[in-house]
């Protein structure tokens, strides 16, 4: 069957690979539609330290039960849950599965679902109704919604989200969802009205506004209750502590490619809640399936160009050439 295969750094092609085997507690699905993400880019770039080649890329998944159970039957329409879990280290014991310490990630550290069948343990499967299109939005969207349920959002929070790219608006459409009231923050205009469309209230650019000055102006001199980094660079993760109320919470997703300087008095003085956020949980792929059954993301003006698997390796090159050029990038297998 085909594939789309990084074979080394800045190199993908077409490849013909194995079908997979049947196995005990596995599901077959014929792949619908994969969505690429900053990871698949990153891998293309050879600026990924997870990723080995060469390697089957994607892990935002749409597809149609070929093998199902009696609960999943053949016909019905999937999502998948990317992450392994071992069971045995400190997270998994925990329940939290998303942070395990030996998780593979479909694309990553192993073989991806941008090909033509895939097999994965029914626990990993979400039927839904919905269209390929928003099922391929699910799994990148759980990663802010996992981030805003770390915070413990809720409908009395000001929420403050530094990013608006597909995590930055999985936490803004999380946060609003919850009933927060939600300002985005981000340089690019259309972005931004994007991040409207997925609920937030006040809208912040930070090249022409004085983020600090409208975020106090927002919340009454005090700050927002959380502040959400899905961005990644130093002056971000320092203005989410410097900009968070007293007691906040803060949250991080985005990787900061270099150390971060901290005044870590500001942990102390406010008695901060600093926290990480990684992957996502099964109720909080349940969550965004709610959200976008109750039509609550703007799916259309995301996705920037669905092209067929042919067209996948030049259409990875071009989004590595102009980043800015493309939201979302979908990949139609059928």
């Amino acid at each position: 069957m085909k594939a789309v295969t990084l074979t080394g750094p800045g190199q993908v092609a077409i490849t013909e690979i194995p079908e997979p085997a049947s196995k005990p507690g596995n599901v077959l699905l014929r792949v619908e539609m994969v969505g690429l993400c900053g990871t698949d880019l990153n891998s293309f770039r050879g600026m990924n330290p997870l990723v080995t080649y060469p390697r089957v890329i994607g892990h935002e998944i749409a597809a149609t039960v070929l093998s199902g159970s009696a609960d999943i039957p053949a016909g019905t329409r999937v999502t998948v849950s990317p992450y392994t879990s071992c069971g045995d280290c400190a997270a998994c014991r925990r329940g939290r599965v998303n942070a395990c310490q030996s998780n593979q990630t479909f694309g990553v550290q192993r073989d991806g679902a941008m090909t033509e069948l895939l097999s994965v343990p029914v626990e990993k499967v979400y039927p839904s109704l919905l269209s390929f299109k928003e099922l391929c939005l699910v799994e990148p969207l759980t990663v802010g919604v996992h981030a805003a349920a770390r915070a413990r959002v809720t409908s009395d929070d000001v929420v403050a989200v530094y990013g608006c790219g597909g995590v930055g608006l999985g936490a803004i459409a999380g946060a609003a969802f919850r009933g927060a009231t939600t300002i985005a923050i981000d340089l690019d205009d259309k972005k931004l009205e994007t991040a409207k469309a997925a609920g937030a209230v006040h809208l912040i650019h930070s090249r022409r506004d004085n983020v600090r000055a409208r975020l106090q102006e927002l919340t009454g001199g005090l700050g927002p209750d959380v502040v959400i980094e899905a961005i990644g660079l130093p002056e971000t993760f320092r203005a989410a502590v410097e900009q968070v109320a007293f007691t906040g919470r803060v949250v991080y997703i985005g990787y900061a490619k270099e150390p971060v300087s901290y005044e870590t008095k500001l942990f102390v003085q406010k008695e901060l809640d600093v926290m990480g956020s990684r992957n996502a949980l099964p109720q909080d792929f349940r969550e965004v399936m709610s959200i976008l059954e109750a039509g609550r993301f703007p799916v259309e003006s995301t996705v920037s160009a669905v092209v067929p698997l042919a067209e996948a390796p030049s259409m990875l090159a071009k989004w590595s050439e102009s980043p800015a050029s493309f939201t979302k990038i979908m990949v139609n297998l059928q």
